[in-house]
């Protein structure tokens, strides 16, 4: 079997596999699981094939003409570098572990067969923007996984969480794409085509007309996408739907397609310093602001959003300074422990016996009953604050590197202001993400809240889950020296300048945050014997304090809140850009929607209505008019004809005189 045909069976399998689900879903309800887990994992041996077969050498490109467009062709392309053939590798893996996972975590759940189909298509979505060589297709596999992204983070319809958050995932990355679609067009139209290899030999020729325009145009569909500032505020919420799709979403699906399209096309994004400097500052505060909205959380699975949006804020730093080895490197390793941390989030709230139980104030005794997730978590956590010999070590100074070697000068493909900006944010970022992954750690295990019922066991197929991606997390930063041929000849090992300040800040990061813990000892105890029921989000503060348990957002014993201060409560509601929207595009657009139901009821229904009126009057009369007495309709023409003779005399004495 080809190469070509292997890769094109690698997003296919999984489509397969979806619609198959959705069909047999209700009339063979055996066979969903099976259907869920199989293609993709095939899917996932096929893509380590065509790894192997592509050996990080010259790219694999096929492509046949989809349609005659009468100007720009669009193609059924593929396109598949060192850099797809990896990245294609993380999605079929960690949707894999996604699918299996899910087998237990739902396994009482009445649309599982619905949502392991969306989660497949989901898939098969993001596998065509891999290993796309055209543009337009590639936005196919863009636009599918929104749509998917709607439906998954609304699996739990019933709550009102969860249809608003399903509804501002859409909308936040729909703003986003409008402006990418224009860039898109403007990119076709200075090329002259969509395919990727035609673009960038276009750049390579210098025929781009507007670099900047086109590259801010796309800056903006990544922003949506990759949940970069401003539009990032989509993805915390995004945490109502089921913690498999967080996972999914966050570790290898929907955030890591922006990261992924900006490296493919990054000569386009060089081709601007503007737009590098641009990306650098929207790095840079998607660093910062975020790693501190995650020092103020109290919901584990919106500590590790706010944690995505920092990491995906260090690959966006990367292509700033014009590396996207160091920006994909250290999207396959955050896939892993993402991946890891969310799965394990997840077994935590499982072993609660509800998904909404997510509270770390109020966890306690869970590093006795749910081990597998207490021993995974700490290496995804690890990892996360790039501590040596973890994933994320390797991964976080690779970027560091590239901006160190920008701002000194040592490379000249993005502004040196680009690169000190990035360098200085990510060795802040580098001490806040320590501090709040160690605050996670002793608040989800060390506790002082009180004890859920125990639900027993975790489903074997969502231990062993943890496990295998626990080793990627340890492990993959180590073949760092092994991949210069799979990410441009690049080297990725780290420098020690950023080694020892990197993993100084992380260390000092983490101990200081666990010296403020120690200091503050609660001041209460929890009453003997307390449980927690199944509460909902609204009523978490009134059941806490019904059994005096620490209040989420007043716990005095946070050592996130006593670090923060009075950034605390900002930070916890995400600097409350939210209201900034309300006001600034919700509240207008509400304002001129009550303007145009305005004016259509009083003004156009009004014209409407008079019309209707008047035709109804003039009918009246019409029909007053038609007596039916032959005598009457006579008379009336005998006195038409006298008025016209009348008029006709007239008319010739005036012509006359």
């Amino acid at each position: 079997m080809t190469t070509t045909t292997l890769a094109v069976l690698v997003p296919l399998l999984p489509f397969l596999g979806a619609v198959a689900g959705l069909f047999l879903g209700r009339t063979a309800p055996g066979f969903v699981r099976p259907l869920a887990v199989l293609p993709t994992l095939t899917a996932a041996g096929l893509a380590v094939a065509v790894a192997v077969r592509q050996g990080g050498g010259k790219a694999i490109d096929a492509a046949t003409q989809l349609t005659p467009t009468g100007s720009v062709p669009i193609d059924l392309a593929l396109h598949i570098d060192g850099f797809a053939a990896l990245v294609a590798i993380l999605v079929g893996t960690v949707a894999t572990c996604v699918q299996v996972y899910s087998t237990g975590y739902l396994r009482h759940d009445p649309r599982y067969p619905s949502y392991a189909a969306l989660v497949s298509l989901f898939t098969s979505a993001m596998l065509l923007v891999v290993y796309s060589g055209d543009l337009m297709v590639l936005l196919v596999g863009w636009e599918i996984m929104g749509i998917c992204s709607y439906f998954l983070v609304g699996h739990y319809w019933e709550t009102p969480e969860a249809r608003s958050a399903s509804l501002k995932a859409f909308l936040v990355t729909k703003l986003g794409d409008v402006p990418f679609l224009f860039g898109l067009f403007a990119l076709a139209t200075d090329a002259g085509t969509f395919r990727i290899t035609g673009v960038l030999g276009a750049v390579a020729s210098g025929g781009l007309d507007h670099p900047t325009l086109i590259a801010l145009l796309l800056l903006a569909g990544v922003a949506g996408k990759s949940a970069q500032f401003p539009l990032h505020t989509w993805l915390p919420d995004a945490m109502a739907g089921p913690t498999p799709v967080s996972a999914l979403i966050h570790a290898a699906t929907m955030v890591a397609a922006g990261i992924y399209f900006v490296a493919r096309l990054l000569p386009v994004f060089t081709e601007s310093a503007a737009a590098l400097v641009v990306l650098a500052v929207m790095a840079a505060v998607t660093m910062v602001g975020s790693a501190l909205a995650a020092l103020a959380q109290d919901d584990i699975k919106r500590v590790l959003a706010y944690s995505t949006i920092g990491q995906l804020g260090y690959m966006s730093g990367a292509l700033a300074v014009g590396d996207r080895g160091a920006a994909v490197f250290h999207l396959l390793s955050h896939g892993a422990f993402k991946a890891l941390l969310f799965l394990a989030a997840g077994a935590v709230i499982h072993a609660a016996g509800t998904n909404s139980l997510s509270a770390m104030s109020r966890m306690s005794g869970l590093t006795k009953r749910v081990p597998d997730a207490y021993w995974t978590m700490t290496v995804g956590l690890l990892a996360l604050a790039a501590i040596p010999p973890f994933a994320g070590f390797f991964s976080k100074e690779a970027v560091l590197v590239a901006a160190e070697h920008t701002a000194t000068g040592e490379t000249t493909v993005a502004p040196a202001g680009a690169g000190w900006i990035v360098f200085v944010a990510g060795l802040l970022t580098a001490l806040l993400t320590a501090a709040y992954a160690m605050r996670l750690w002793l608040l989800a295990f060390r506790g002082r809240g009180t004890e859920a019922p125990d639900h027993g066991r975790q489903p074997l197929a969502m231990t062993t889950v943890l496990w295998v991606l626990a080793i990627p997390s340890l492990g993959f930063g180590l073949t760092a020296a092994y991949l210069d041929d799979w990410f441009d000849g690049q080297p990725l090992t780290p420098t020690v300048t950023t080694a020892v300040l990197g993993t100084g800040l992380a260390v000092v990061g983490a101990a200081v945050l666990y010296a403020v813990w120690r200091a503050l000892a609660p001041k209460r105890a929890v009453p003997a014997g307390a449980t927690v029921a199944h509460p909902d989000a609204e009523a978490g503060a009134v059941e806490a304090e019904a059994l005096d348990l620490p209040h989420p957002a007043r716990d005095p014993a946070d050592p996130g809140r006593a670090l923060l201060g009075p950034l605390h409560r900002p930070a916890a509601d995400g600097f409350h850009l939210d209201a900034v929207y309300r006001t600034a595009f919700v509240r207008p657009v509400l304002a001129a929607a009550s303007l145009v139901r305005f004016l259509d009821r009083e003004v156009v229904d009004t014209y409407v209505r008079g019309a209707a009126d008047s035709a109804k009057g003039l009918g009246w009369l019409v029909r007053r008019a038609q007596t039916g007495n032959v005598q009457s309709y006579l008379s009336a023409l005998l006195a038409g004809s006298v008025v016209l003779a009348i008029v006709a005399v007239v008319l010739a004495n005036v012509a006359g005189a």
